[in-house]
Parts: C-alpha cells; structure tokens; sequence
C-alpha cells in the first residue's frame, strides 16, 4: 500500500454521546452536525440509511429495521452510548419528497414526520428498553424538537 494522507486520531476507545440515525442526504449535514454540537453531542455513532427514523417507524422491508436496531446495540456495546437521536427532514426521498409525498404542503409534511419519529421512537424503546430517545425534524428553516417518547415518559405511564 501506499500512504496518500497524513493524519493523528487518537487510539483510546471512546465513550458516545448519542447514536445518530439520519438520512443520507447532504442538504442538512452541516446544519444539523452545528445542532449536535449545541446539544452536546461531540462523540457520535452516525448511522446514515436513506429516510433516517423511517427504518424504524415505517421500513419498506422489516430488516432494514432489524438492521438499524442491530448498529444501535452495537454503538452501545463498543462505545457505551445510552442515547440515541432520530432524524428525518423536509423533501426527503425516502417519503416521495414535498411535491411528491405531500402536494408540496409543508405543515402536512411536518406533521407526519412528527408521527413518523414518535412511531420510531416507540419502535426503538420496545427494542432496547432503558434507552434515551429524542427525535427531530429538519427543514429549510430550522431543526424542530418532535417531542418524541423518551424511556422516563414511558417508565412514568400508568400500565392499563
């Protein structure tokens, strides 16, 4: 082989503070890596599936889920995360885009993918109890907090 760049990482394990499982599109990743930052994520597990949360909260085939679920047990076990944070945004693919998906209604748009993270949410808690949830969706203007089912909310649920 032969050595194209030079670079120092350090060799220690790290510690991480959230799996992030978001879609591969490009559009947002600066915007939302500066939101990570904010929130104090610097040391993450980004799992990138085109549609993000959709794996979780509504797969066209069940093992991309099982596949999704599978890097977020392995984020815990090699690098001890007990967060994970779910994303999906505006004009995605994955759901048919604006125009396609949703008439080009963007409140139609959000309020699905609100419903879409609080399903994946919920999805991901019944997988991996006692794990951390938050879900955001990402658009033209801002990162929006969907508010989703954490693993203390449901803990606190009266059982029916």
């Amino acid at each position: 082989m032969k050595k194209v760049f030079h670079f120092d990482s350090p060799r220690e394990k790290y510690h991480c503070d959230a799996a992030i499982l978001w879609c591969f599109d490009n559009r947002f990743e600066l915007g939302f890596r500066k939101f990570l930052k904010r929130i104090g994520v610097t040391n993450s597990d980004p799992i990138k599936v085109a549609g993000g949360a959709k794996c979780l909260a509504s797969p066209d085939l069940e093992t991309e889920r099982e596949f999704v679920l599978e890097q977020i047990r392995k984020s815990m076990r090699l690098h001890g995360t007990r967060r994970a944070i779910l994303m999906v945004h505006s004009d995605c693919g994955a759901y048919g885009g604006l125009a396609g998906g949703f008439r080009g209604d963007a409140k139609a748009e959000a309020a699905h993918h609100q419903r879409e993270l609080a399903l994946a949410a919920t999805n991901l808690l019944k997988a991996i109890p006692g794990i951390e949830v938050q879900g955001y969706f990402v658009d033209f203007e801002g990162i929006w907090d969907a508010e989703v089912a954490s693993s203390q909310s449901l803990a606190q649920r009266p059982v029916a």
